[in-house]
């Protein structure tokens, strides 16, 4: 199928790309020049007809389910499910009143891009490189998540671009804006002309058809109050905006894809140039962030945005119209406002709903040690789509495929329905609910269990609900909806509800500050809204820390340690400090909680799941490891291979060959040592607070240390930088990473990368203070001796601000053979026809596959450098510019980490800003030396 812009999809002429434009090895219009803006996705109406081979299916009808299939109708919102009637024909021409111009509006539009395909020839390589067939369900059920995708760059309203026309006036005219309600202000648009433009002036959601502004154009563009009201991390989120303008195109009624969605609003040129403006000045010791807070709030009237009966369950609508408006802007005081007046609206009417809100907005279902989790595969969504909208097969694929959104496509495909009795309205605590029972399905039919969940979701789903329930389905929200911008949004709520919005004694901005430290602590020690967000409706964030505190049975997130380059730098860094080093092994963190005695252990990972059945051999002996006053305790630790032979630590490699789940101890192979370094939990008393002395005491006098078994970290402490030099050599003879560096008088932070502790490893003195974690997002084929497998590979970092991957490098050297073949054929599965819309990357280095974010690899690197084509942490330290690596080359595979834990933008940032300091400091040294020679 011919790719063509989704943005020039629906008007009459299309403006085709320039001559000589096409990348190499590509059929169609060249990308922009950074690639897909990695900005939020707001969902739009797709128009799906089925094949015209199949007219039989074209009249979509939605299912008749029986109250005895699936679920019980409350655990969907009380959806009453209700035959359809068949959906009306879409117009074969736009009214002329909301018809689009045939031509961009000149000056205020850009001529949309597409992203490229892999052109016939790489479709011939990789055909050779495949795998045999596999079904859908079974490519779903190995984790291939290769569904095609190509990304769609420009923002789109949600509830008004999913109507026609017509039922588009009558809803502007007959009820108030979201944006009135909550305040009086419309998020910002990119809308295409003044005509727009004025539309959202009017109360209607802004529409933004083909306006496309790079990341590379001067951060001087952007609005002095954008900037100082930006989010740090503001180039988008990791799915980019659908714009659209209120006017519906013309052209062909059988096309899939929504009008105007290929156009990208700029967002990257207000990245870190704004980052100070963002986090705020203090003002008489209060943040000017909490100030302006203060100011929304006092403004904004959340009672608009209430329809519903108080003591009512609060309708799912509020969450999709409040995820609509967080979608239309980068702002973080904006996102944080929308989120207060939902909040305060659900405790206004039924604050019993504000939890299964919370666990919406971040996107889970349960605490994230429970293993609850989301993620639908896309062939079950696809199977659950066909059901509830009548559409065929074909058609909902051929959507996808072009728009790489099923969010999209699912709103689409339900705008041409017609309910003869729709069912009711889905409400908060009834969507949460069935997406719990999704999750725990299991058993041989859990798969059509799971699918007639779904399809009673979608048949019930109305206006804007169907692509965000989609998108919740395969965790993949994405938004622009950071958990620390829930937490704060929650305190602020909770606090206001409290005491109300009048600012008395002037001291309000400094009350909601202190709530949402208070919250954003509490939840750090104890990580699980079941527990916080009752204990906030109780008594607010009074004594929040008293009652919400660590508790063995629940991990918190593990302190982590920033990079540096050398003992020099450590000793500057610490002169008035007391520090010891640690030897930093290399393996895979442990959180091990002890309770009943040693009756109950759990062991947990670094992201929180639990790896207890992995470890029956460390269950099974740490009873005995335990000192006879010892009841419960929680110790951080470092599980690594050892052999007993040789009485040696193994490289990490070896663990990971190791067995994840069902795990029997005799059949056990890969024998591991834990090494423990720190106690945060000892007999009921949480040690989180104490100093290191204190922490590491407590665990020496409860532990019995055996070789082999359990054995405490090496360490030393001293200040003098010939025994730092040689305890790191020593630590990596000994098959450690190198060193870890603490201060002693100081606390443990959990969730925290903190500059209490800093990590001095081997690679320093070759230029590069840490390794980088990275995860592959495209292949390029190899030749010669390489035919037939990747010979290079596009790297990327992970932002977690914007949730968009960021390109940083190109792998090509340094493989074996049997190291190619095995990266090919654990990339091979994951190959997706376009990039994801949330990847950031230059037209200039194109792969010739894109895969998915599934992987992450542990690469070194000889320094970092500014580079105008890769697009890691872009605007952060030059406003157009990203950072790369250069000459990377493979360490390992990290089985123990997911793609969101790669190396961060800030990360990257930190290490180059490192490295110059490094340099400047060697310079000006060897300009000293130079002089005295003189």
């Amino acid at each position: 199928m011919k790719q063509i812009s989704i943005g020039a999809y629906f008007t009459s002429s299309a403006k085709p790309a320039a001559k000589g434009e096409a990348t190499k090895g590509k059929n169609v219009t060249d990308p922009p020049e950074e690639g897909p803006a990695p900005a939020r996705k707001r969902l739009r109406r797709t128009v799906i007809e089925d094949d015209e081979d199949e007219d039989a299916q074209a009249k979509s009808v939605a299912p008749v389910v029986t109250p005895g299939d699936g679920p019980k109708a409350e655990d969907v919102g009380d959806v009453a499910m209700a035959e359809a009637a068949p959906a009306e024909a879409a117009p074969a021409e736009a009214a002329p009143a909301e018809a689009a111009p045939a031509e961009a509006p000149p000056a205020e539009a850009a001529p949309p891009a597409t992203v490229p395909a892999a052109s016939a020839s790489a479709e011939a390589a990789l055909a050779e490189q495949k795998p045999a067939a596999q079904t859908e369900e079974e490519r779903e059920n190995a984790g291939a998540g290769s569904a095609p995708s190509q990304p769609s760059t420009s923002r789109a309203p949600l509830a008004s671009i999913f109507q026609r026309p017509a039922a588009r006036k009558a809803t502007a005219a007959g009820s108030p804006s979201a944006a009135a309600a909550r305040g009086g202000k419309t998020p910002p648009s990119a809308g295409p002309s003044k005509g727009a433009a004025a539309k959202v002036a009017k109360g209607k959601v802004a529409a933004a058809g083909s306006t496309k502004t790079t990341a590379e154009e001067p951060a001087a563009k952007a609005s002095e109050a954008d900037l100082e009201d930006a989010d740090v991390e503001s180039s988008g989120d990791g799915e980019d905006p659908i714009s659209d303008s209120d006017e519906d195109a013309g052209g062909d009624v059988n096309a899939i894809l929504p009008e105007g969605a290929g156009a990208a609003k700029k967002n990257g040129a207000k990245k870190k140039a704004a980052a100070k403006g963002a986090k705020g000045d203090k003002m008489d010791g209060v943040g000017t962030g909490a100030l302006a807070a203060a100011a929304k709030y006092a403004e904004a009237d959340f009672r608009k945005l209430i329809n519903w009966k108080e003591g009512a369950p609060v309708p799912y609508k509020l969450l999709a119209d409040t995820f609509e408006e967080i979608a239309e802007t980068t702002k973080r005081l904006e996102i944080v406002a929308l989120l207060v007046s939902a909040f305060r609206a659900i405790l206004a009417t039924n604050p019993k709903d504000l939890l299964p809100a919370i666990y919406l907005c971040v996107n889970r279902v349960a605490p994230a040690h429970t293993g609850i989790e989301l993620g639908i595969g896309e062939a079950t969504l696809i199977k659950a789509l066909c059901e509830a909208t009548g559409k065929n097969e074909a058609s909902i694929k051929k959507a996808y495929e072009t728009n790489g959104d099923l969010g999209v496509v699912a709103v689409g495909a339900k705008s041409t329905q017609r309910m003869m009795c729709p069912p009711p309205p889905l409400t908060i605590a009834g969507v949460l609910k069935a997406f719990q029972n999704i999750a725990q399905a299991s058993g041989s039919k859990s798969q059509d269990q799971k699918r007639g969940m779904i399809v009673k979701l979608l048949v019930a789903a109305k206006g804007n609900e169907p692509g965000y329930i989609v998108r919740s389905l395969q965790a993949k929200l994405r938004i622009g909806l950071a958990e620390q911008s829930v937490l704060v949004a929650l305190a602020h709520a909770v606090h206001l509800h409290r005491e109300g919005v009048k600012d008395r004694d002037g001291r309000l901005a400094e009350r909601l500050e202190a709530a949402a430290q208070v919250v954003k602590q509490a939840y750090s020690e104890c990580p699980t809204y079941d527990v916080l967000v009752p204990a906030l409706l109780e008594n607010g964030s009074t004594d929040l820390l008293s009652r919400c505190h660590f508790m063995p049975g629940v991990p918190v997130k593990p302190m982590l340690a920033k990079a540096t380059n050398g003992v020099s730098e450590v000793l500057e860094k610490f002169t008035d400090q007391e520090f010891t080093v640690e030897y930093k092994y290399d393996g895979e963190r442990a959180q091990v909680h002890v309770l009943d005695s040693g009756k109950t252990v759990h062991i947990f990972s670094r992201n929180a799941e639990n790896n207890t059945p992995k470890y029956p051999d460390i269950v099974a002996r740490l009873r005995g490891l335990l000192q006879p006053h010892v009841q419960s305790i929680v110790f951080d630790s470092e599980a690594v291979a050892y052999d007993p032979e040789k009485k040696k630590i193994l490289p990490f490699q070896v663990l990971s060959t190791r067995a994840r789940k069902d795990v029997n101890v005799g059949e056990i192979k890969v024998q591991v040592v834990l090494f423990a370094f720190d106690c945060l939990y000892l007999n009921g008393e949480s040690m989180l607070h104490k100093p290191l002395t204190e922490r590491r005491a407590a665990l020496y006098s409860a532990l019995i240390e055996k070789e082999g078994e359990l054995q405490y970290a090496s360490y030393k402490t001293s200040r003098n930088v010939e025994e730092l030099e040689n305890f790191l050599t020593e630590s990596v003879e000994a098959g450690t990473e190198g060193l870890i560096v603490k201060t002693l008088a100081d606390t443990y932070e959990p969730s925290k990368r903190s500059s209490h502790w800093l990590k001095l490893k081997k690679d320093y003195m070759e230029g590069v203070g840490d390794t980088f974690d990275v995860v592959p997002l495209g292949g390029f084929f190899g030749k010669g001796k390489r035919t037939g497998v990747f010979g290079a590979y596009l790297l990327g970092i992970y932002d977690p601000d914007t949730e968009s991957y960021q390109t940083i490098s190109k792998l090509g050297t340094g493989f074996s053979e049997e190291q190619l073949t095995a990266l090919a054929d654990s990339m091979r599965p994951h190959i997706i026809q376009q990039p994801r819309p949330y990847y950031k990357w230059s037209e200039n280095l194109v792969p010739d596959v894109w895969f998915d974010a599934v992987a992450v690899w542990e690469v070194k690197a000889a320094d970092l450098s500014i580079s105008p084509v890769h697009k890691a942490a872009v605007g952060l330290v030059d406003p157009s510019k990203g950072i790369s690596i250069r000459f990377p080359r493979l360490i390992r595979v990290r089985d123990d980490k997911s793609p969101e834990d790669a190396t961060s933008a800030a990360q990257v940032v930190d290490m180059y800003r490192s490295q110059a300091v490094i340099k400047q400091q060697q310079a000006a040294k060897q300009k000293e030396q130079d002089d005295d020679e003189e």
